[in-house]
């Protein structure tokens, strides 16, 4: 029993150290696991809307705890709430038929089992590799092709590579040809197969100085300096500035979680109940045995969370920095802290609004910032960017930033892959995509908010339209779930408007927010494959559904070696409507990765992402009332 009533200020404060202790503690004593469990999943169980908007300074915060608990090898969870005050478990729910993301132990496991298995090794010795503590040993979620071998168990696929030297980039040399399925759980090697040996790629593909010089001298330092300090203020994981406020955490899976956005226009108005990347899937494009099963579900498989990196002042964040710790469970209910886990600051982002009036001679211009509020996780061989930006002006954007090593297959001397773009000699990587799904659970002004399509259209020339040049906005109202299954369209500037048909702007018109896309694609795979069914989320790039608790990913709760079929595409086909309700919007949007050589040994940021911008939510220009510039400014 924890008494929270003296640890905890507010019903979204992040899980402590100590209230993971107690609930594991609580689940350990009840008996109905053994010593053997493992804990999956420990994080706080939401309250509902009510209670977070009734909640004053001082009010008794009732607290639960949720947690994922794997009683055994099999394929199936517990899914438990503990109620901490009173150390009563309130919710106790098994699971069958399903997996939760790959585990650490897991993965270790599996690494230790293949490493021992003399089909491996031979397969190794027939490549010349006769040290295999040379080989690094990667295991990735196996996805779902109705292998029977797989039923029930909790499985691992590895890949193989050579590092001639320990500090060697892996993926340089992969040991092609060569794949196993290991029980991860149990330890069990269940499948070595050997499509034939190609030769290990030539180079190293390093990426450290040492191996890249000589390294530029020219570069002159770039500082970055507030003399007062920055202008935002964080008091627990409540984060303030300029008329924005937020709660900022890190969940295990989706990493990091806003809650509560609301900007201060004469008292707090909200915009966003709770904003997260609730899934994404990377699937893979070249059909072979050795690459054609590779989709990872980042999220869901693995965890943003779990996988989130201890962040560096000067390298990572650059200026005045403020850092958030992230309290996790480890598989074994042993809480521990990533450090640095969210970096918070600001930075300058030039002009935000500019008129030069020359009659009367008079220029005015104003600096843009942006608070920006991020975190990057490393999920094998890939790193991920989660940039949350706020401007001054009330506009809101996600940046995924993309970098780190591509998942990479090896080529015999002069043959080129159809599947994919050589990087190196002897070296390729697949085409493939990264797709993103964003839950925005939506509360402009309040609750009650409505979708509308947004599109422009062209005129015919004619007795309206003389000259031929008019087009016109066309707006939709989008009134049910299948109607709300939305694509990009470029060409006519579409978009998503989210109005509260209750709250009317100084034009008498209602308030609302327009959800800007990127160039973004869809799922290229055909729709009945394993990841079609598996990742039905990224066919589109718009989803809206009436929020219900339970909905929270968007690709079910567990896509580990899920058939496919949940979440999104399931939840929808109830066609529910979307007139005078509460409203969660699911964006999905990402890159189509085609490799080229400037992307190897480590690749340079790509970029994807939306903005959401305020149409209407005010009666001006919000940012009228910056001051100029101090200095330089004249």
């Amino acid at each position: 029993m924890v008494d929270v009533a003296s640890t905890t200020a507010h019903p979204l404060d992040s899980l402590t150290a100590d209230e993971i202790r107690a609930a594991v503690s609580v689940v350990r004593e009840s008996g109905r696991v053994d010593e053997g469990a493992l804990f999956a999943m420990v994080t706080l169980d939401e309250p509902d809307r009510e209670t977070v908007a009734t909640h004053r300074p001082g009010d008794a915060v009732e607290r639960r705890v949720r947690l994922v608990v794997l009683p055994g090898p099999e394929a199936a969870v517990v899914e438990v709430v503990v109620a901490l005050a009173t150390g009563q478990i309130t919710e106790w729910t098994p699971r069958k038929g399903v997996r939760p993301a790959l585990l650490f132990d897991d993965s270790y496991r599996a690494i230790l089992a293949l490493r021992d298995n003399p089909e491996w090794q031979e397969a190794m010795r027939r490549r010349g590799i006769t040290d295999l503590e040379r080989v690094q040993i990667d295991p990735w979620p196996t996805g779902n092709f109705g292998n029977s071998l797989e039923e029930g168990r909790r499985i691992a696929r590895c890949l193989s590579y050579y590092r001639q030297q320990p500090s060697d980039n892996g993926y340089a040399r992969p040991v092609e040809g060569v794949l196993a399925t290991v029980d991860a759980a149990r330890g069990e090697v269940l499948e070595v197969t050997d499509f034939g040996v190609v030769p290990l790629p030539p180079g190293r593909g390093s990426y450290l100085p040492e191996d890249n010089q000589p390294l530029r001298s020219d570069l002159r330092p770039l500082e970055i300096v507030q003399p007062d300090g920055p202008s935002f203020e964080l008091d627990g994981n409540l984060l303030t500035w300029q008329h924005w406020s937020m709660r900022v955490s890190m969940e295990p899976l989706e990493g990091l979680v806003l809650r509560g956005v609301a900007y201060d226009d004469g008292g707090p108005r909200p915009i966003l109940h709770r904003a997260s990347v609730s899934e994404m899937v990377v699937p893979y494009g070249d059909p072979g045995p050795m690459h054609g099963w590779k989709n990872a579900f980042d999220v869901g498989e693995w965890g943003l969370g779990r996988m989130a990196n201890s962040l560096t002042l000067g390298c990572d964040c650059l200026g005045e920095i403020t850092y958030l710790d992230a309290v996790f469970s480890s598989e074994h209910g042993t809480p521990y802290v990533v450090e640095n886990a969210v970096c918070i600051h600001e930075e300058d982002y030039g002009i935000l609004w500019k008129h030069q009036d020359m009659n009367a001679g008079r220029t005015e211009v104003r600096r843009s910032r942006r608070l920006v509020v991020s975190s990057i996780a490393t999920v094998g061989n890939y790193e991920y960017g989660f940039y949350w930006y706020f401007y001054l002006d009330g506009t809101i954007q996600l940046e995924v930033k993309l970098t780190g090593i591509m998942s990479t297959q090896a080529l015999s001397p002069g043959e080129l892959p159809e599947y994919g773009a050589l990087v190196a000699p002897e070296l390729a990587a697949p085409f493939h995509q990264h797709l993103f799904c964003a839950r925005l659970d939506l509360s402009i002004d309040g609750p009650v908010n409505e979708a509308y399509e947004i599109c422009y259209e062209s005129v015919p020339t004619g007795d309206g339209n003389p000259l031929g040049n008019a087009f016109r906005q066309r707006s939709t109202r989008l009134e049910s779930e299948l109607e709300a299954r939305r694509d990009v369209d470029a060409a006519s500037g579409r978009h998503w408007r989210f109005v509260n048909p209750g709250s009317f702007n100084g034009l008498g018109r209602p308030v609302a927010y327009k959800l800007v896309p990127g160039p973004t694609p869809v799922l290229l795979a055909q729709p009945d494959s394993s990841i079609g069914r598996r990742a039905g989320f990224a066919r589109h790039n718009l989803w809206v559904t009436p929020y219900t608790p339970g909905e929270r990913r968007a690709a079910g709760d567990y896509p580990n070696q899920h058939v496919g079929g949940d979440g999104l595409p399931a939840w929808t086909t109830a066609d529910r409507s979307l007139v005078g309700t509460d409203l969660v919007v699911w964006h999905t949007f990402g890159v189509t990765h085609g490799p080229r050589p400037e992307d190897w040994p480590v690749m340079p940021v790509e970029y994807c992402g939306f903005h959401l911008v305020p149409f209407g939510f005010f009666d001006a220009n919000p940012a009228l009332d910056l001051p100029p510039s101090a200095e330089h400014c004249h």
